[in-house]
């Protein structure tokens, strides 16, 4: 956190004009006593994508989600969210349009997967629920659980449960904060696919993360947010070539290894060893989001 600093201009929204946005974010400002959470925050994001707001504890992730989905008001800038702003995102016509997972569970310990759900199906109005229930429990690899209580659930089961709830009805524009968070790989691959599967299905997705293979596995976008603003955005891939130092790495079959730049003297040993079939391994040297993300911030991702 940083201490408060006012804004001395207005920037104008980067949407391109004519741009559909199913997040509009723009110069937001959010303030909590002295501190300021979040700051010149500026976030747009497109039908169908899905976008991850990488940053450690406390950088202003949930803060974020909780001005997206209405449980906030930014101090300055504006928040538009398929197209509605202010109040309306707190209209059941808007919350009836996007799923939540969070950290705070909700759901009744006592009661069964299958009971927690219908529960919850049946607050959204949603038609053929036990057909739906089952269709996700079997998305998630969760079917033979659904009649286990949930106090009796791993943290891993735990985690898709929610996700299963917040997917029920359908919809539009989907929100998970940490949705891996300390899971096992099994568990993780489970949420990752069914992820993949909503966003062929034109669902959005705004996700906040700290696991960078998790980002680089999913996101078409990436934000890294620092201290409750945006040092840099782009495409994975794009970022990583942009950060990338050219050089390569060179494995020999007798154990030693080199790191050659890409010019004509090193291009000559290289082909020497191609010649000799000397070469085990090669490969270029590109970073990983999290190297990135330390050179632009100057800390870990933790």
């Amino acid at each position: 956190m940083q201490s408060r600093a006012f804004p001395l201009k207005l920037r104008v929204s980067n949407q391109q004009k004519g741009e559909y946005a199913m997040i509009d974010v723009t110069h937001v400002y959010k303030y909590f006593r002295e501190e300021t959470a979040l700051q010149d925050l500026d976030v747009h994001v497109g039908k169908g994508e899905i976008y991850g707001f990488l940053g450690p504890s406390g950088s202003g992730k949930t803060t974020t989600i909780h001005l997206l989905t209405g449980q906030m008001k930014p101090d300055i800038g504006s928040v538009t969210v398929m197209g509605k702003t202010g109040d309306q995102l707190k209209q059941p016509d808007f919350l009836q349009r996007i799923g939540v997972m969070t950290e705070a569970t909700g759901l009744y310990q006592r009661l069964s997967v299958m009971d927690n759900l219908k529960l919850a199906a049946d607050l959204y109005g949603v038609k053929a629920p036990e057909k739906r229930i089952n269709e996700l429990l079997a998305l998630t690899g969760l079917t033979e659980a659904s009649r286990k209580r949930a106090d009796k659930l791993s943290k891993g089961m735990m985690q898709r449960v929610l996700l299963i709830r917040a997917l029920l009805h359908e919809p539009e524009l989907l929100f998970l904060d940490e949705p891996t968070a300390a899971l096992d790989p099994a568990s993780t691959k489970k949420i990752h696919e069914a992820l993949l599967e909503q966003k062929e299905n034109g669902v959005t997705i705004f996700l906040t993360t700290h696991d960078m293979e998790e980002a680089e596995a999913l996101c078409d976008r990436v934000a890294f947010l620092h201290h409750g603003s945006i040092q840099k955005s782009g495409v994975p891939k794009e970022l990583r070539r942009e950060h990338a130092d050219g050089s390569i790495s060179v494995e020999l079959q007798d154990g030693r290894r080199y790191r050659l730049i890409q010019d004509e003297k090193h291009a000559d040993r290289l082909a020497g060893w191609m010649k000799t079939g000397s070469i085990a391994a090669i490969q270029t040297n590109v970073p990983t989001l999290g190297d990135i993300f330390i050179e632009v911030t100057g800390r870990e991702l933790v």
